[in-house]
């Protein structure tokens, strides 16, 4: 499970990316295609276009990180939508990491303050 603080949101992009991007390209990717500051200290999940591997690139104050996997066999299942990005949370993020598809999956009402 990751544990994350709940100040950090989580960017899945939409868009496949080439992997042979490293931090600057993720970094620029993260500025131009999903309009987000890539120093907010948030996670960007990319992955590339045949689905077996995931970049996450942060930045943890002192520079960027980047968690990297790639699976030998299937896909990632990546939520899709009309929009470059859809924001998930840790455990759902933890789901797709594991093979999960959310795409069936219903989340049971909670309260959000302001809704």
């Amino acid at each position: 499970m990751l544990n994350l603080p709940p100040s950090v949101r989580i960017f899945i992009s939409t868009v496949p990316a080439d992997m042979r991007r490293s931090f600057d390209g993720l970094s620029a990717m993260t500025d131009q295609v999903l309009k987000r500051d890539p120093l907010s200290g948030h996670l960007f999940v990319f992955r590339n276009k045949r689905g077996d591997r995931v970049k996450i690139l942060y930045w943890d104050r002192s520079g960027y990180c980047l968690w990297y996997k790639r699976l030998e066999e299937g896909t990632f299942r990546f939520p899709q939508g009309h929009e470059k990005s859809v924001e998930v949370e840790a455990a759902e993020l933890a789901l797709l990491l594991e093979g999960f598809d959310l795409a069936g999956a219903r989340r049971a009402k909670r309260y959000r303050r302001g809704e």
